[in-house]
């Protein structure tokens, strides 16, 4: 494609050059589009009484993989969370000590407000812990499935308690 489309620069620009439309000998036209493959695919695995696969149902739950499905959504979360905070600065009116100030005065008790400090922190220690325990996968570390599920039960101890200790700060 990159080529027939150097061509047709090419060609706008030197009109009196031959030798610009020989590469259109070479350009074959496609049998179908895309969109009747995946047409042709579904049909196929019809006609063949194929189920969808992989399915959620088939799979038995394990730790990596609801650890793996945690580290992706409190990493989303994250994102999300951060992106709000910072077009919330941006776009409200006042100023940070105006809003906690708005919020002490809500007068909230203690275990309401622990229980939001945790879930505020307990996705940043997660997915922090488990950030770790990727990179050493990265260096080719703690594969073999032992390691694999004590890491993961590590991270979640982890996790579970620097985020109470932040939580009584």
């Amino acid at each position: 494609m990159a080529l027939l489309l150097r061509s047709l620069a090419r060609q706008g620009l030197s009109r009196s050059c031959p030798q610009s439309c020989v590469l259109y000998r070479h350009v074959v036209p496609m049998g179908t589009s895309a969109k009747e493959e995946m047409n042709n695919f579904w049909a196929k695995n019809s006609r063949l009484n194929r189920p969808l696969s992989p399915h959620i149902t088939i799979y038995r739950w394990s730790v990596p993989m609801m650890m793996s499905v945690t580290h992706r959504g409190t990493g989303i979360g994250l994102s999300a969370g951060i992106s709000l905070f910072a077009v919330g600065a941006l776009a409200l009116p006042g100023d940070f000590a105006h809003y906690l100030g708005l919020i002490q005065s809500l007068s909230l008790g203690p275990a309401i407000i622990a229980s939001a400090k945790f879930t505020l922190a307990f996705p940043l220690t997660y997915h922090t812990f488990n950030g770790i325990r990727h990179l050493f996968w990265d260096m080719g570390q703690g594969f073999k499935m032992p390691q694999v599920y004590r890491s993961g039960y590590i991270v979640i101890v982890l996790s579970l308690l620097s985020s109470m200790a932040l939580a009584a700060l």
